[in-house]
């Protein structure tokens, strides 16, 4: 195997610990609507009186703020300090443990006696053996069971949230494995991935006592559904309430989780795929950052991606381990208006932004119109990744934010988010001596290996990767199925690493150059990433034939505004439609309660054949370049209106 650096932290659970108990009363998380409502009130003053002194009057009240608080908060802002989420933590974690232990608690919903019981039998022996790739033989894989066991699943239904890291935190310190759900997802799809993973519990938000204006009350339904105990909570039932036994920390048993998190991905079979993400990915990646990148203790990070999203993660424990204070904006308020992020820059001083390209690309032309220098002297580091990123989008940061750092960072869900970084500091220099038509992906980060295999030249082939970030595997219940993994020839690794080395297929291509940075080529499957979600187009098609009325369908993408994507969808029907505008309506619908709106075709075509290759195949290059005007087998078309920029980057907050 490859030896890699020891880390310097033995757990998550430690290192808060840590930091919560030498910082007690620092806030580490604000959720912010006071600054959002200030800012909407001196918009709407803007816009009524065309007053430039009001927008002048907006700036030099936030700035006053900036100077005499850090961090700032206004008035509606709920604030929680290291220690009262510590305390929160200790009280969460104990209640879990009694109820997964098989103990009672006032907050547990049970489910009906039948599906208990059929629950027990799912559930009743999660210590099994970890199927593995037979590169590394059973015998590897029988000293691993020795070592580790397959933890219980913990499901987490609420929006970004200071209780959602509560619930984070307080899975990991009780020893077991959290699972996102993220509320914005249709319900079915939430129940699929809660049979899938044969969830052990659901935990919840209750919202009765929160006066804040997060929405947070999604909860009642998954309760009537009574196939999960289901554990609801507040934040200050958790925080008020005292802790009287002390857990184990879960670096010291003697058999270690296999995985600490389970996150569902997109599917080419047709069904979303599980994740079984692990703790020492998810430390090294934070470690990587702390070294390369370090943060301050007064920097303010922002939480603002979605939990589906594997970035999240790092948005907050990146801060909280760091000893940072983290902002958690109304994600209501996002979805309504993405440009809500240029506001937080300003009244938080926020110094780190993670997004993916296209939400930038939107949003530049608000910071450039608005003028805000406090955003562009507080935004220290801008951490791009999820899709490609241009050279034009670049330059355009160059002017605009000429203090502040650019990364690109690459990676996906099996490998924790990110494998390699391109700091694009770099990035004139190379360009001296290489045409490039994107931002490179860089060079593999702390602990991670990253080698080309292909037919042809070393250089350029499928982006393959081993070490401390890649996953378990894939969770098929009661087992740990392997990655599509590969084991590496010496002649292929040139003797730098061991033989016996299992490396990860990303699926992507890329190609070194002259450097040792890589850059990225493409994929020569049917996956793609819209606003940094992952989606294997089979899934779409797949539900699209579910449709009592679709005999078969084929979905391609296509490139908008130059670098954004969207869906378009091909319907076979089994018989003619005599208003199509009627079912195009019906079918958007009845697949928005199914799929993730990332997820959903913009356009859709109704065709009376498929274009087919020689063998026999659908013909998706040549279906991609079909016209409306041009194809004489289209029966009728009927289309969305055509989709602009921002309502492509809105899906990400959904």
């Amino acid at each position: 195997m490859v030896l890699h650096n020891k880390l310097s932290t033995c757990c998550i659970s430690h290192e808060f610990y840590k930091v919560a108990t030498n910082n007690p009363n620092k806030i580490a998380v604000i959720q912010a609507c006071g600054g959002l409502k200030i800012a909407k009130e001196f918009r709407l003053s803007c816009s009524e009186n065309g007053d430039q002194d009001t927008r002048e009057e907006f700036q030099e009240f936030v700035s006053s703020k900036r100077k005499s608080v850090n961090p700032p908060v206004y008035e509606g802002d709920q604030c929680f300090t290291f220690s009262e989420i510590l305390s929160a933590v200790d009280s969460l974690s104990s209640r879990l443990r009694c109820i997964l232990d098989g103990g009672d608690d006032p907050n547990l919903v049970k489910p009906s006696s039948v599906n208990m019981h059929q629950t027990a039998n799912d559930c009743s022996s999660k210590d099994q053996l970890i199927v593995g790739s037979s590169d590394r033989g059973l015998e590897q894989y029988t000293q691993l069971l020795h070592k580790t066991y397959i933890p219980k699943v913990v499901g987490i239904y609420m929006e970004p949230s200071v209780v959602y890291i509560v619930s984070v935190l307080s899975v990991l310190r009780c020893g077991e494995a959290f699972m996102p759900l993220d509320p914005s997802w249709p319900n079915e799809r939430i129940l699929s991935v809660i049979s899938s993973s044969k969830a052990d519990l659901i935990v919840g938000y209750e919202s009765s006592v929160d006066r804040t204006c997060h929405q947070l009350d999604k909860l009642r339904w998954l309760i009537h559904k009574g196939s999960n105990p289901v554990f609801y909570m507040s934040i200050e039932d958790v925080i008020r309430k005292k802790s009287d036994s002390l857990l184990a920390w879960p670096c010291e048993s003697e058999r270690l989780r296999s995985f600490c998190y389970l996150m569902y991905t997109s599917g080419s079979t047709g069904i979303p795929k599980g994740v079984c993400g692990t703790e020492v990915g998810l430390l090294n990646r934070f470690l990587w950052m702390q070294g390369s990148f370090p943060f301050q203790k007064e920097e303010i990070l922002l939480f603002k991606t979605s939990i589906s999203f594997i970035d999240h993660l790092q948005e907050f424990l990146g801060a909280i381990l760091a000893n940072c204070t983290l902002i958690i904006p109304p994600f209501n308020q996002l979805k309504d208006n993405i440009f809500c992020v240029v506001n937080l820059l300003q009244e938080y001083s926020i110094s780190r932004l993670v997004a993916v390209p296209s939400l930038i690309r939107a949003i530049l032309p608000a910071l450039h119109s608005m003028h805000y220098p406090t955003a562009q002297i507080s935004l220290k580091l801008l951490v791009l990744s999820g899709e490609i990123f241009d050279i034009s989008l670049w330059k355009m940061l160059v002017k605009l934010l000429p203090q502040t750092s650019v990364l690109n960072i690459y990676g996906s869900t099996e490998v924790s988010g990110d494998c390699t970084y391109f700091d694009c500091k770099w990035l004139p220099t190379m360009l001296e001596q290489d045409a490039l038509g994107s931002i490179p992906i860089g060079i593999p980060i702390d602990n991670c290996e990253v080698v080309l295999i292909g037919e042809n030249s070393p250089d350029e082939g499928e982006i393959c990767v081993g070490g401390s970030c890649v996953a378990s595997g894939y969770f098929s219940h009661p087992s740990i199925l392997p990655l599509d993994n590969v084991k590496l020839h010496q002649e292929i690794i040139d003797g730098k690493n061991d033989e016996n080395e299992v490396y990860f297929r990303t699926g992507d291509f890329g190609r070194k150059l002259s450097d040792g940075n890589l850059v990225y080529i493409g994929r020569r499957d049917r996956t793609v990433k819209i606003c940094g979600h992952r989606i294997a187009l089979e899934e779409v098609e797949s539900v699209l034939r579910e449709h009592q009325e679709v005999a078969d369908s084929a979905v391609v993408s296509r490139c908008v505004q130059g670098d954004n994507l969207f869906l378009e969808a091909y319907l076979l029907l089994k018989q003619k439609e005599n208003n199509l505008e009627v079912f195009r309506s019906t079918i958007r619908c009845w697949m928005a309660s199914k799929l993730p709106p990332t997820m959903i075709p913009t356009r859709f075509y109704f065709v009376e054949s498929f274009p087919m290759s020689s063998s026999g195949k659908v013909d998706y290059n040549m279906l991609a370049t079909f016209a409306a005007s041009e194809a004489g087998n289209h029966i009728a078309i009927e289309e969305t209106q055509d989709i602009d920029l921002i309502n492509v980057i809105q899906k990400v907050f959904y």
